[in-house]
């Protein structure tokens, strides 16, 4: 699927990049998602038009509400091998997330943290884990994700932080060896990190004892609500230890959620990051189509602009996104897909050539949705719109990461 970019546009209807059309165009004349929406629904989506729009205003224009970072990484006292690598990865001064939860979960405090992706919360779980098995090395750790993609970017984090540690990681992950993660399994280890149903599978088989984890992370706990595992969720809880360290890390708070929160942490301190459901550095707009064709054409001539120099683009189905996919290959853009019908495997391999920029179009349903860091995403497509307002969210948040300015861009029907 890998082709070059084409350098060359014809004539483009969209100028100054700020995508105009001849066709009409809505304005925003709405900032806060969170009032009760009175237009009417688009068709197939609990979306309205209000919801996909959002004029970033100039960093003069913006309000500043500043939180203020109480801690550096040197004050939390880490182990000297964790704190070198830390300091080696160019981390120095905490991120929200970190400056909140790190100092309860050294003090071996139950956390429910409150954060989107990209806020920095992997490394807000990871680094008391590490310093707690690095002073006691017969403690392990049970890490839940909701998709293999996070998994697997939990596991590069871990690593990130254990150079030269002499400490083991196992992935189980579905799509992968089942027989392979079980005989890792049998020889010692500190951290597994996993999706629920592959972790389910292994305890059933009698290969996985989760009464020996003393230490439980649930991530992305409201994704995994949504994907159904809750009653994986309380399975796995249910053979851990009861005298265990658990911390949960959420996007959103409702009643399943508290409901785990009551079965299982114990005391709880709950820190919270999030300000709005959308990040306020994302400039948010419509393009109208008319017809299959339009939108087609419009999606090139989007692509073909220098600006859109890592593009990750939103369909609805997967046979959608292969046709998408086989379409812009054939007019010679560097792109792939993922979806659910890739193996593990594919999926990795599509996703590390575009962070690497092998690839600079990325087709994908909502499994690329969550989850998924992915450095310098320019602009976020979708090109079919989503059927609901949490699933916008989730794509949208892949661009303008790390206080960057990114674009988020809807195709919608006249």
């Amino acid at each position: 699927m890998y082709r070059n970019r084409r350098s060359k546009s014809k004539s483009s209807r969209f100028s100054n990049g700020d995508h105009q059309r001849s066709h009409k165009k809505i304005s925003n004349n709405h900032q806060n998602f969170n009032k009760p929406r009175k237009s009417p629904r688009l068709q197939g989506t609990n979306l309205s038009i209000e919801q996909l729009i959002n004029k970033v205003k100039s960093e003069a224009e913006i309000e500043q509400v500043e939180y203020k970072i109480a801690h550096k990484f040197n004050d939390f006292h880490f182990n000297e091998k964790l704190n070198n690598n830390i300091q080696q990865k160019g981390y120095f001064i905490p991120t929200p997330i970190q400056d909140q939860a790190i100092p309860f979960l050294l003090e071996g405090r139950d956390v429910i943290g409150l954060a989107n992706t990209g806020t920095g919360k992997t490394a807000a779980f990871l680094l008391p884990i590490i310093n707690k098995i690095l002073a006691d090395r017969n403690q392990k750790a049970l890490i839940l994700a909701p998709t293999r993609e996070l998994a697997v970017q939990i596991q590069e984090e871990l690593y990130s932080f254990i150079k030269g540690m002499n400490l083991n990681a196992i992935l189980c992950i579905g799509g992968t060896n089942i027989f392979n993660q079980a005989k890792k399994i049998k020889a010692p280890f500190n951290f597994l990190i996993g999706t629920p149903g592959r972790v389910i599978d292994l305890y059933k088989r009698r290969w996985l004892y989760l009464d020996r984890f003393q230490n439980m992370v649930l991530d992305e706990a409201d994704r995994m609500v949504d994907m159904g595992f809750i009653n994986d969720i309380k399975l796995i809880f249910s053979q851990l230890p009861k005298n265990r360290q658990t911390s949960f890390f959420t996007a959103t708070f409702d009643k399943h959620i508290d409901n785990l929160v009551q079965q299982f942490l114990n005391s709880p301190k709950t820190v919270s990051v999030i300000q709005r459901q959308t990040s306020a550095n994302i400039e948010q707009d419509i393009i109208r189509f008319k017809g299959k064709d339009d939108k087609m054409n419009i999606l090139t001539e989007l692509l073909n602009k220098p600006e859109f120099n890592r593009v990750l683009v939103f369909g609805r189905t997967k046979f959608g996104v292969e046709r998408l996919t086989k379409n812009l290959s054939a007019n010679g853009f560097r792109v792939d897909s993922i979806h659910g019908d890739k193996s593990q495997n594919y999926r990795l391999r599509a996703l590390n050539a575009f962070k690497s920029g092998q690839v600079n179009v990325l087709i994908a349903t909502d499994i690329a949705a969550r989850g998924l860091d992915i450095n310098e995403v320019s602009h976020v497509i979708n090109y079919d719109l989503p059927a609901n307002y949490e699933d916008y969210v989730h794509r949208i948040g892949r661009t303008g990461r790390a206080d960057k300015r990114g674009i988020a861009l809807s195709l919608v029907a006249m």
